[in-house]
């Protein structure tokens, strides 16, 4: 068996030295990536929230129109008072 040396474990903690730097370059990518997606995610939160600001707007200009309408009918289905 071989004698186990200082030279000898240096020379097997290169590679794993290496692959560590690899392993921290490869999450330094997958943070910036998390956080691109995040800040698309933010996007669309703020795009979903002015859709919904605009749909309810929407909605309460149905409702007023479907009062006008709701009323201006009313006013034709009846006769004025006519006396005898």
């Amino acid at each position: 068996m071989p004698e186990v040396t200082n030279e000898l474990m240096f020379e097997l903690l290169k590679p794993v030295h290496h692959e560590i730097g690899e392993l921290r370059q490869d999450v330094s990518e997958v943070k910036r990536e998390l956080n691109v997606l995040r800040g698309h995610m933010v996007a669309m939160q703020s795009d979903i929230h002015n859709i919904y600001g605009i749909l309810a707007r929407h909605d309460d200009r149905l409702e007023r129109i479907e009062r006008r309408l709701d009323l201006r009918e009313l006013a034709e289905a009846q006769r004025p008072y006519e006396s005898k």
